[in-house]
């Protein structure tokens, strides 16, 4: 089977394995909506309504959007909101598992780090961008992309802890201000983003197809208002 016939057949298969995958979630925490009615829990009630609305807009409105994205980057944020809000802060993951914050920020950095990545790639394969940049240069935008990204995260938690008491920013016995927590958190973002560039460089030396290529390509595809014919 060619390229071009098995492409639709993934995209459809993508969209279905995107569409059951938020059911669950959805069904997950409509469940703990109820919980929380009856604890009358009413912040993480509203924290977990807001994550529900916020994983379901972008396929209510998938119309209306100005932008189309592979299913496979809503896959990818789907479960990384729900692990991060939900099973984090709402069911106190990063309470009960010593390790969960720190995957969630390796993740974040991986992420982070293709998002990145496929900014610049997409400014080259951008036929009215004269724009040809290095896989060097490349591979440091998506590095230093995703620690930005992840500087500015940290500097959400200190807010939110400072203005709304929450703790976000998880103290330790040795380190109460939650100092340490936010430098181990931005050691692993710079870890995840450091893979995610080196690999991107050695793609684009390479030339090989990957799914990065793959999702970037689709991405300009459906969006000809911003990338022209």
């Amino acid at each position: 089977m060619s390229m071009t016939r098995s492409q639709p057949a993934s995209n459809a298969a993508a969209r279905r394995a995107h569409l059951l995958i938020l059911l669950v979630v959805q069904l997950l925490m409509a469940t703990e909506v109820v919980a929380l009615v009856i604890r009358q829990q009413w912040l993480h009630l509203f924290l977990v309504t807001g994550i529900m609305t916020a994983t379901l807009l972008p396929v209510i409105l998938r119309r209306r959007l100005p932008i189309r994205i592979p299913s496979e980057i809503q896959i990818f944020v789907v479960l990384f909101v729900f692990a991060t809000l939900f099973l984090g802060e709402v069911r106190d993951y990063y309470e009960r598992i010593w390790w969960w914050d720190l995957a969630l920020h390796a993740t974040a950095g991986l992420l982070l780090g293709i998002f990145g990545f496929m900014i610049v790639y997409m400014l080259n394969e951008d036929r009215r961008v004269d724009l040809h940049m290095r896989p060097s240069f490349v591979a440091l935008f998506a590095f230093f992309f995703a620690l930005g990204i992840g500087g500015l995260w940290e500097i959400f938690e200190f807010a939110m802890d400072q203005t709304f008491g929450m703790t976000m920013q998880k103290p330790t016995p040795g380190d109460p201000s939650g100092l340490t927590d936010t430098m181990h958190d931005l050691i692993v973002n710079m870890v995840g983003a450091a893979m995610i560039s080196v690999a991107g460089w050695r793609y684009l030396r390479k030339t090989r197809a990957s799914y990065v290529d793959s999702w970037a390509r689709r991405f300009i595809e459906r969006n000809p208002q911003i990338f022209g014919d």
